[in-house]
């Protein structure tokens, strides 16, 4: 048999550099001696002879083996972070949020129902409305009951959430119970239209008062809670995919280098110009390199998508219905109680700038001024002239068909306001059961109906984005799913075992 130069050179220089048997150079005694060896071997391992060729081949065949599950790793520990952040967002915390506003809608909608109930009185003209008033009633308690169900089965991690859903749990019962007395004591008054019993009206302001002090602001907190969550997630998630995309193509590209600097070190001493095995490696490590890339960088815009332009203006719009449910309530309590009128006026107008925000106006003005905004923002949607609810949805335009359905939003929003101003300039004339038709009408025109179509584009307009948003999150679901994860780790094996494969016979050389 006969052996090659480069193997005889370095059979000759392995006594001296593994055998670790000859003699220890001298030196002294204590630290300073040790210190002194210690410097010594550095400089052997730095030098040229330290590096002969079985020390450099299994050096650069470990390194690439550890750079390769190192990629793998790091591979892994991103994007399951992106999944995880991904899971969050999409499936907990911002379902969470839209229904801790359906409940808040559930519940604005329940009182305007029973102050609807006390303003149509046993006037037979509103027989019929009245039976629909009670029936739409139970709708939204049922509504209520289940989402304040799933709320609290949501909120289990969350101390802040669990003590909100509690009071609610708490209190709802206890304004049913008033809800139903002030229906009882109206039936036994046979009170006239817009004249409750004092008894009724009594009861009435009770359930009332514990709604919008006490089970509202729960509900909103229970939905700000988790729209919290879903901002601090988002945060974390974008800074973890920025850096986590540079970690995969640091650890990418040190993979690459210690396969090719094997491949180089296989040309130089042995003078291989190919190793298959090795350049197929490399050629996969390249491959799933790039594919990690290019999922992060996926699963990121979907993230962009699912949060920034959906979720944003689902929230949004889920807010702006649920207010606005809470004002079509105040519209009803303000000729429901004429005692309490001006402050469920200021209330009214409280609500409406919420959805649209025009700074300094006044209930009498407010028309007027909304007016104005919607011609310019007609003129120039560039730029959006008020702020509230609407406002920001408005500046959050992102998906095909969302320009004209929160267009509906705004001129439906613009017909009931006029409505409303109706109802008003009628009861201060006098005539208090054409405000109460006009308020309870369902007919083209009447309040009930105006409120209806801005309620439908609201909800057609949250369609859109909560569709766009379930879409990002399926796809990043899709990419990042367990097919996924099984062909990474797949590719992992292969790679380790095809260096093993082309690196066994160099390394059963030195044995």
């Amino acid at each position: 048999m006969t052996t090659s130069t480069a193997h005889r050179e370095t059979t000759s220089g392995e006594t001296a550099d593994e055998g670790g048997d000859g003699p220890e150079p001298a030196g002294p005694s204590g630290l300073p001696g040790t210190l002194a060896r210690l410097g010594q071997g550095l400089r052997t391992v730095g030098s040229r002879s330290y590096w002969t060729t079985p020390r450099l081949v299994r050096g650069l065949t470990a390194l690439s083996l550890a750079t390769l599950i190192g990629l793998g790793a790091t591979a892994t520990t991103v994007l399951g972070g992106v999944r995880d952040g991904t899971d969050t967002i999409g499936h907990r915390a911002a379902p969470q949020a839209t229904r801790a506003a359906d409940l808040y809608f559930a519940l604005s909608d329940m009182d305007a129902q029973a102050a609807n109930l006390l303003l149509v009185g046993a006037d037979p003209d509103y027989a019929t409305l009245r039976k629909q008033t009670l029936d739409t009633y139970e709708q939204r308690r049922t509504q209520a009951d289940d989402d304040l169900q799933q709320a609290a089965e949501a909120a289990t991690a969350d101390p802040a959430g669990q003590r909100a859903v509690q009071l609610v749990l708490g209190k709802l019962g206890s304004y049913e119970v008033l809800v139903a007395r002030a229906q009882l004591l109206e039936e036994q008054a046979k009170a006239p239209a817009g004249q409750p019993s004092p008894a009724a009206l009594d009861a009435y302001r009770q359930a009332t008062d514990l709604l919008r002090q006490q089970l509202l602001p729960a509900a909103d907190q229970v939905t700000a809670a988790n729209q919290a969550t879903v901002d601090r997630v988002y945060g974390e998630q974008r800074d973890a995919m920025g850096s986590g995309w540079w970690w995969v193509f640091a650890v990418g590209l040190l993979a690459l280098a210690a396969l090719v600097g094997l491949q180089r070190a296989l040309f130089v001493r042995y003078h291989r110009v190919f190793n298959p095995a090795l350049a197929a490696v490399t050629l996969l490590t390249g491959i799933v390199m790039a594919a990690g890339l290019y999922l992060v960088g996926r699963a990121d815009d979907h993230l962009v998508t699912a949060k920034s332009d959906a979720y944003d203006s689902v929230i949004a719009l889920s807010r702006a219905r649920a207010v606005a449910y809470d004002m079509n309530a105040d519209e009803s309590r303000y000729l429901t109680d004429p005692t309490r009128a001006t402050t469920y006026a200021q209330a009214y107008l409280d609500q409406s700038q919420a959805i649209v925000h025009l700074d300094g106006v006044t209930l009498a003005s407010y028309d007027d001024r909304l007016q104005e905004a919607v011609t310019r923002y007609r003129s120039n949607h560039g730029k959006v002239p008020f702020g509230g609810y609407l406002g920001s949805e408005l500046n959050n335009l992102t998906f095909a068909g969302e320009r004209d359905a929160a267009e509906r939003v705004l001129g439906a929003f613009q017909d009931y306001q006029l409505t409303d101003h109706k109802i008003r300039d009628l009861r201060d004339e006098g005539k208090l059961k054409d405000a109460i038709t006009l308020n309870t009408g369902l007919a083209k025109g009447q309040s009930n109906y105006e409120f209806e179509q801005l309620s439908t584009a609201m909800g057609d307009t949250i369609t859109i984005n909560r569709q766009a948003m379930e879409t990002a999150v399926a796809e990043t679901d899709s990419d990042l799913d367990g097919t996924t994860a099984a062909l990474a780790g797949g590719a992992l094996a292969v790679a380790l075992g095809l260096v093993a494969l082309g690196m066994r016979p160099r390394l059963r050389e030195y044995r």
